[in-house]
């Protein structure tokens, strides 16, 4: 059996991809000017596991050995960051949950990881959380948005999804988010080197 998709009807498809390939064309020269550029994605699920004995190292003519016992200590979700210009893995998040708190603590912290950063730019797809109302509040605050916001689902910024991902989209804010095309997987950087590297150095 294989699986097939159908792509989601967006009609800002290519203005979306357009705008992706540009922030990452032109990361390293807004490195120069003290911008980071960012590409984010989760990893949920993923088992925390306890061998029941040390792997055996390599040796000549021989693959290094895993135990094949093991004890489970349930599962753990991963925010991670990879940064475009310079092709580093750098403040990953981890915990029991993916949640809209814990994305806005993960954005938080990986901006207070470099204060001298004068803006930053974060590559993220669709999911509710990266568009939500604490991380509007979050960026509003940064940028000292006095404006009102209005209620989620009534009016205002808060309105709706697309109202919360406009304002976020914002390139005069100092956090700045960029959102790949639906079913675009392809585009985000961090996803990529994942499908191709499970294993992340953190920096």
């Amino acid at each position: 059996m294989r699986y097939w998709l159908t792509p989601a009807a967006d009609a800002d498809r290519d203005a979306k991809i357009a705008d992706v390939c540009a922030v990452y064309r032109t990361a390293p020269e807004r490195r120069q000017i003290g911008q980071r550029t960012v590409s984010t994605d989760e990893m949920t699920g993923v088992q925390a596991l306890e061998r029941l004995a040390p792997d055996l190292p390599p040796r000549p003519g021989q693959v290094a050995r895993r135990e094949f016992e093991y004890k489970r200590h349930g599962t753990c979700s991963f925010i991670i960051n990879f940064d475009v210009a310079t092709g580093q893995v750098f403040s990953p998040s981890s915990g029991p949950t993916r949640t809209e708190a814990d994305f806005v603590a993960h954005v938080r912290r990986t901006v207070e990881s470099d204060a001298t950063a004068s803006q930053w730019h974060f590559v993220v797809d669709n999911l509710d959380i990266h568009r939500s109302e604490s991380l509007v509040r979050y960026v509003a605050a940064l940028a000292n948005c006095t404006d009102d916001l209005g209620v989620k689902y009534v009016r205002g910024v808060l309105r709706s999804k697309a109202s919360r991902a406009a304002f976020l989209s914002d390139s005069t804010h100092p956090v700045v988010f960029h959102y790949t095309p639906k079913h675009a997987s392809w585009l985000n950087q961090v996803e990529v080197r994942r499908t191709q590297n499970s294993s992340f150095v953190s920096s």
